[in-house]
């Protein structure tokens, strides 16, 4: 099974625990504690059943906040070197095809790869990315987890203003709770995006 399918919802009903924790990591991003609750809830009727129920999970009363920062935190960092992104981070970054050692799409500069060094001498991507990893290690400090936000075809850059007026004006119970359903948003949007064998 590649990493942009999932068992028809059916077969994942029978799969064994680690072989569903793989299946439905197409979907979230590896989180123990989701994945744990979710594995007990089974059957699923379908996956977006199965989403709404991820969803009453992360936001209500069963995770303790450590468990809703362990989730949090298992979606990778905006800007995360590539090596370390799944196929759908990659492409929900804004990179092109995964795998192919090519630079970022920065789709705020029309589509064209992002090494535009006209006006600093660095690539775009380099500096977008180097101020995302400013904003990423400023948001940890300031709340004890990952910055997670639903891209949803907007450019690295663009989610930078984002980030800053979140860092500004967010506290934690917040920006926890706005993470959690960022993740939800974004387990929806993969949905669609996948093939069911």
């Amino acid at each position: 099974m590649s990493s942009t399918t999932v068992p028809h919802v059916s077969l994942l009903n029978s799969l064994t625990y680690s072989e569903f924790i793989a299946s439905i990591n197409t979907l979230f991003e590896p989180a123990p504690p989701l994945a744990q609750r979710l594995y007990t809830k089974r059957p699923f009727s379908s996956y977006d059943v199965l989403i709404n129920v991820a969803e009453s999970i992360v936001l209500g009363n069963e995770l303790s906040i450590e468990e809703k920062k362990e989730i949090v935190n298992a979606h990778p960092r905006l800007g995360e070197k590539k090596e370390r992104l799944s196929t759908f981070s990659l492409r929900e970054q804004g990179y092109n095809d995964a795998g192919m050692g090519e630079q970022g799409i920065d789709r705020a500069s029309g589509g064209q790869s992002a090494t535009n060094t006209e006006n600093t001498g660095v690539p775009e991507d380099d500096e977008v990315n180097g101020r995302l990893k400013e904003l990423n290690m400023e948001y940890e400090n300031k709340y004890g987890f990952r910055f997670v936000v639903f891209v949803n075809g907007r450019s690295r850059r663009e989610i930078i203003p984002v980030f800053e007026d979140r860092l500004r004006n967010g506290d934690e119970e917040e920006e926890l709770a706005i993470g959690l359903r960022d993740m939800i948003s974004i387990a929806r949007d993969r949905l669609k995006k996948v093939s069911v064998e």
